[in-house]
Formats: C-alpha cells, structure tokens, sequence
C-alpha cells in the first residue's frame, strides 16, 4: 500500500473520532465502562464480519504473538480505563488536555523508529498544533491543583498508553489489521468487567440514546480502530500524529453543529492554529 494512501486511510479515523464527544454526550445516561462494553462489542462484531466475509479468513490470526495480543488489547482498553478514570479523578478541562498530549507525544516517540526521521519542524508543527487543541479540549481549565494529582497522573498515563501503542504498533506492521477485532473484544470484555465492578447498569433510552450507542461502535469506537492501524504501520505516522489535534476542533463544530455548544473566537483561532500546525510538520517532510 503506498505511504500516502495509508495516510490517508490513517486521517479518516481522525474524522471518526470528531464525532466521538456528539455520540457520547446522545448517549450519555449510559455509565462509562457499560458504555464501553457495548461499543466495543460492536466494534469487534464488524471486525469478525469483515473477516468472514471479506478479509483474508480466521487463519490469519493464527500464530500472532502474545506480545502484540498484549500491546493491542493493552492500548485501547488501557487508554479508555484511565480517560475514564481521569475524568472521574480530575475536572474533565485539565484532564482532557492532559490526556490530548497523546499527538504530540506519537510525532516525538516516532523518531525512535526504524527509518523515521524527527526534524525540528516536526516539533514545532506538533506544539503549534497542540495550542490549538489546548484552546478548545481546556478552554474551561482554570488552574492545576494538587488535589487532583491522582486525575491527572491517570491522564498521564492515558496519553503514554495510546501514543505507545500507536507507536509501537508500527514495529507490528506485519500483524494483520484483522487483529484488531479480537483487540475489541477482548477490551469489551475488560470493560464489563470493570462495569460490574464499578458501576450501575442504565440502558440507554429512546432512539437517540440507543443510536448513539450504536453510531459510536460503529464510527469512533469501530471502525477508527481498524484504519488508525493502517495509518500508523503503513503511512507518516508524523503526519497522523499532528493531524489527530484536528479531532477536537471538528469535535466542537459537531457539537455546534449539533446545538450542544455555541460558536466561538476561540474556534476560529485554534482551527488557525491546528491548520498551521500540520501544514509545519508536511513541509517537514517535504
């Protein structure tokens, strides 16, 4: 698959993701980790269908290592347990922009990659970007208290998970992407467990709730998984690291779009920077 394809493939889970806040807040009586659980067995129900009838077949997951079980099953059901957990710990501003450190923290751990190359623009573009997502994920943070260091460890570690496993994934590039089913299922699993143990069961309530739930394990919680692990093993992961801070400024105009939040300078000027911020790090590459 040629590099920008792959990228390009890679970005749609971007345009999934933006719609991640809209879905979830239309399904929002739903408890986090039941939440959770439903969404993912969506998402690895459509992993299983695609295998069966039109991926390679079940024998292509025969023989993966339980390293890279572990990596996957570990990245997206570990990033959702402490974001769930941050915000729980922590005010939902300062821990969502803590936790939005994951772009930035991709661009920097893909220079330790076998033929990648880090350049100063890389960085800059990423940070640029960042300010950008700063401006709309913690447009409500008004100061850091200790108090709330065990929300904001949680995000921290979020952020380290999801860019780890982004990242590493990219040493797996020969793991097939039908992997990912099981990946999601196993996470599903994992998060009844933590629901049982956590929390009370709400079904969602009319068509909106129930379909939310449904968009969101189709979409943001589905389909994202599958080509973000095209995009990280085959395209520029750089590119795809400064471009996932364009997830929360669609995000917000979703949202707006939607009637759940209002307009804003404050959009205009971080769409500026998130745009200038990616358009850096591709000059970078060029």
């Amino acid at each position: 698959m040629m590099r920008n394809r792959a990228t390009f493939i890679g970005f749609g889970a971007v345009l999934l993701w933006a719609f991640l806040a809209t879905l979830t807040v239309g399904a929002s009586e739903v408890p986090a980790f039941q939440l959770s659980a439903m969404c993912f067995a969506i998402g690895g129900a459509i992993g299983l269908l695609w295998i069966a009838f039109g991926g390679n077949g079940f024998h292509v997951l025969r023989g993966i290592s339980w390293k890279i079980w572990a990596l996957g099953i570990g990245g997206i059901f570990g990033y959702h347990f402490f974001y769930f957990t941050a915000l729980k710990l922590a005010p939902p501003a300062e821990a969502g922009l803590i936790a939005y450190l994951w772009p930035l923290l991709i661009v920097l751990f893909s220079g330790l990659l076998p033929g990648e190359s880090l350049k100063p623009l890389h960085i800059i573009g990423a940070l640029v970007a960042f300010g950008g997502a700063a401006l709309i994920v913690g447009g409500g943070a008004t100061a850091f208290s200790g108090v709330h260091w065990m929300g904001y460890g949680a995000a921290i570690i979020c952020a380290f998970t999801w860019s780890g496993y982004s990242v590493l994934s990219r040493l797996a590039g020969k793991t097939p992407t039908e992997s990912v089913a099981i990946f999601c299922l196993a996470a599903a699993g994992l998060s009844l467990v933590a629901h049982l143990g956590l929390e009370e069961t709400v079904w969602p309530t009319g068509p909106i709730g129930w379909g939310s739930v449904i968009g969101l394990g189709l979409g943001p919680v589905g389909l994202a998984f599958y080509i973000w692990d095209i995009g990280v093993k085959k395209g520029n992961i750089q590119i795809l690291g400064v471009a996932s801070y364009a997830a929360p400024m669609l995000s917000t105009i979703i949202l707006i779009l939607a009637g759940y939040a209002t307009a804003s300078w404050i959009l205009l000027l971080a769409a500026a920077l998130i745009t200038s911020g990616a358009a850096l790090a591709a000059f970078a590459n060029r």
